[in-house]
């Protein structure tokens, strides 16, 4: 249902925006709007039948001005250099926002994992990794895990790195299995981040969590724990989730357990079998009475055509970059609070620049105190985002907290570039 865009000039209208609205200077603005380095690769792979598959693949670097690159590494059929660069810019303001010290990266391959065996699947992670093994490196570009990609594969990656390299440098992939440097709390810190960012944002609109109805758009990774931690953390309410193959909506609640069920046995949650329960269609999962709207799963979901049929008091987007910038300006002019994606989402990098940090002290924290950490940091950046909308508003000038966030990020950045001499 996606709309098709193109991600890449998405990202730049985002970053025009914004520099209109601060006066970025001409120069600053025209480092930013293009990538550092791009690196496009060909990785042969002996299949199954004996014969051998050519892949193609990048590797994006947007701005390391801040420091490291820093970025997941996608498996999908449809991957493309402007979806990895829109990425690798996001990421940049991501990290930048959350105030960690790393530029932004990010990496995909074009393949279909579904029709490939384990066997293949790594034979092309390890192929990757040594098509790009110059341009990686702790203090240069850190992968992680993103679309298709996992803990199994990044300990593939940073296998086949280390045999290259002929020496230990487990921060050079984060994502990883605890048992090879991960850190405990990453697989789901992405939601956990997202939650802390809806506790914040509840208290702002004065929405008590326990009588609140949440509808969530995806159960993957993200949407699976979102759907979890809501209700055990919160105490919410989650009325409506779907997949690509549809949904359920039960006004009563969702029961975690029948939808498990439902998407192993159907390959669907749209099967879920529950008392008063009823079908929808991605589509309508917009369009429900609900008090906050999760995309948790691909980008574009909300755009010029449906945002005004949307009834949520807040959308918190868990996704990457799921509502264009028309529909961010329909919502805002809508009264309708929409948390920025690389806000809402910065969990799962804030918590894989703790990895990194472990892995280079070769000292290891608790869960608990990975939690603890992640909420100051993402909570500190919520603050900053609603400070600087505050100031705007204060000088007469309306912005969304999408702007106020492009705000405080690029103005890192670009200082960062000053300092460095770089205009």
């Amino acid at each position: 249902m996606a709309e098709e865009l193109n991600p890449f000039k998405e990202a730049q209208e985002q970053l025009d925006e914004a520099a209109e609205i601060m006066g970025l200077d001409r120069t600053a603005h025209a480092i930013l709007r293009e990538p550092k380095r791009q690196v496009i690769v060909n990785i042969p792979v002996k299949m199954r039948d004996g014969s051998v598959k050519v892949f193609n693949g990048f590797r994006v670097v947007y701005n390391d001005a801040r420091g490291p690159g820093k970025g997941g590494i996608r498996f999908h059929p449809k991957e493309s250099l402007d979806t990895v660069k829109a990425l690798a810019a996001w990421m940049t303001w991501k990290c930048s926002l959350a105030n960690i010290p790393f530029g932004g990266g990010k990496g995909g391959v074009i393949c279909d994992t579904k029709s490939m065996n384990a066997t293949e699947i790594e034979n092309l992670s390890r192929g990757y990794i040594r098509a790009i093994r110059k341009f990686i490196g702790p203090k240069i570009d850190v992968p992680a895990p993103d679309v298709y990609t996992n803990p199994q594969i990044m300990a593939w990656m940073l296998d086949e790195y280390e045999e290259m390299v002929g020496h230990d440098e487990p921060g050079v992939i984060t994502g990883k299995p605890v048992e090879l440097g991960g850190s405990a709390g990453r697989y789901d810190s992405t939601a956990m981040g997202g939650m802390y960012v809806l506790r914040e944002a509840a208290k702002m609109l004065k929405l008590d969590l326990k009588k609140t109805k949440i509808a969530i758009q995806g159960f993957g990774n993200a949407g699976q724990f979102a759907f979890q931690i809501a209700k055990d953390m919160a105490g919410a309410n989650v009325v409506a989730i779907t997949d690509s193959e549809g949904g359920v909506y039960s006004p009563k609640g969702l029961d975690y357990k029948k939808l498990n069920e439902a998407k192993t046995k159907s390959g669907s949650v749209s099967e879920y079998e529950g008392k008063g329960a009823q079908k929808i269609t991605n589509e309508e999962l917009f369009d429900l009475d609900v008090d906050v709207i999760i995309p948790a799963a691909i980008e574009n979901v909300i755009t010029k055509k449906n945002a005004d049929k949307v009834r949520a008091r807040m959308v918190l987007e868990l996704a990457n970059g799921p509502v264009t910038p028309e529909a961010d300006r329909i919502l805002f002019e809508r009264g309708i609070l929409d948390m920025p994606d690389f806000l809402v989402n910065s969990g799962g990098v804030i918590v894989s620049y703790f990895e990194w940090v472990q892995d280079i002290d070769g000292y290891y924290w608790s869960e608990s105190d990975v939690y603890k950490k992640l909420d100051t940091i993402i909570t500190r950046s919520f603050n900053d985002v609603f400070k600087t909308q505050a100031e705007y508003k204060a000088r007469k000038k309306k912005i969304s907290p999408r702007m106020a966030a492009y705000i405080v990020a690029v103005s890192r950045v670009a200082t960062a570039m000053k300092a460095r001499g770089w205009y």
